[in-house]
């Protein structure tokens, strides 16, 4: 058995936390949001973003980081994209030479436009980090239903040993050195379906929302792929297979946002609605910065970007997007 300690009590690292409570593991999780975490360790569950799923008693919620992250074998990451640098720069006196880091976030730092991998290089070995990631609602994993997932490392012992400690017979979890392909699926996956859910939101059916997931998946590996990621991984777990969840489950908060949005909502105030995180938002910014940069043609992504900015309406950027000049497919 391990010892794991969590940064982030949402859903998802509250889902993790009962994932692995369930093995035996020793299980300590810390937030930011004190309240609510002395509310997890009164109610045996966390009432406000994962309701009724109970807590195993090898969970405590803790109140300082240290006493979440000293001693422990994996350090469990399950901040928000753009607040994983300062989660994890606070940890790192923490954490031991053994730790590895697990990132569970699905993002691009809009500042530096670096994925979390290269924000974890710049403060820990390479070899010791793992991103978690795939086609995984908190909602179901939480409750134990079959979800298959990717521990992706350079470190291929590093990326198993991850492996083994999550993986239950209704958690299954693959390994892949890719890690640029996997953090790009799970980051870009969530710009797609903004556009799935506006679309929806437009009323606009199946078969719009079938060409939005088909061509946005052409969008991701191609900026993937131009940073190094491998085009295989994108028809994977970690591409097409979250693009498909996120894309057409109601758990999907970017999904939920684009509909909002699609029904003539603005922006923000569909954010808001939301009441939780929406990386989609601030990793389309990202993204459309990074494709500027990079001279990488990425039209769903522009026109979800300035349909967010306020400088478009829905409307206008599905005709842009159906009027563009004619094209092979593969080009």
């Amino acid at each position: 058995m391990k010892t794991i300690g969590i940064v982030g009590a949402g859903s998802w690292g509250t889902a993790l936390a009962a994932l692995l409570g369930s093995k035996g593991h020793e299980v300590r999780i810390w937030d930011v949001d004190g309240e609510n975490l002395e509310a997890i360790g009164r109610d045996g569950e966390n009432k406000r973003y994962l309701p009724g799923v109970p807590l195993s008693g090898n969970l405590s919620p803790k109140g300082t980081l240290a006493e979440a992250l000293r001693g422990a074998d994996i350090a469990l990451f399950s901040a928000p994209a753009q607040h994983f640098r300062s989660a994890l720069e606070s940890a790192l006196p923490l954490l031991d030479k053994r730790t590895v880091v697990v990132n569970v976030a699905k993002g691009i730092e809009q500042q530096t436009l670096k994925r979390m991998s290269e924000i974890a290089r710049e403060c820990v070995p390479e070899s010791k980090y793992v991103v978690l990631s795939g086609p995984s609602h908190a909602e179901e994993v939480g409750r134990f239903l079959p979800t298959i997932v990717v521990a992706a490392s350079v470190n291929a012992r590093a990326a198993e040993q991850v492996q083994d400690v999550f993986m239950t017979d209704r958690f299954r979890v693959y390994t892949n050195h890719d890690v640029a392909g996997v953090e790009f699926g799970g980051a870009l996956k969530n710009i797609i379906a903004l556009g799935a859910g506006i679309s929806d939101g437009m009323g606009y059916g199946d078969n719009a929302k079938a060409a939005m997931m088909t061509r946005g998946i052409t969008e991701i590996a191609r900026l993937g792929v131009r940073f190094g990621a491998s085009e295989k991984t994108f028809s994977g777990l970690t591409g097409l297979g979250d693009l498909i969840v996120t894309c057409t489950s109601m758990h999907s908060r970017n999904r939920r946002c684009g509909i909002l949005i699609g029904q003539g909502v603005d922006p923000k105030e569909a954010t808001e609605r939301i009441g939780m995180v929406v990386e989609g938002m601030s990793t389309t910014e990202a993204a459309y910065e990074l494709a500027r940069v990079a001279g990488i043609e990425m039209p769903i992504t522009e026109c979800i970007y300035n349909v967010i900015k306020g400088r478009i309406e829905a409307k206008d950027a599905v005709d842009r997007l159906m009027t563009r000049e004619k094209k092979h497919e593969s080009a």
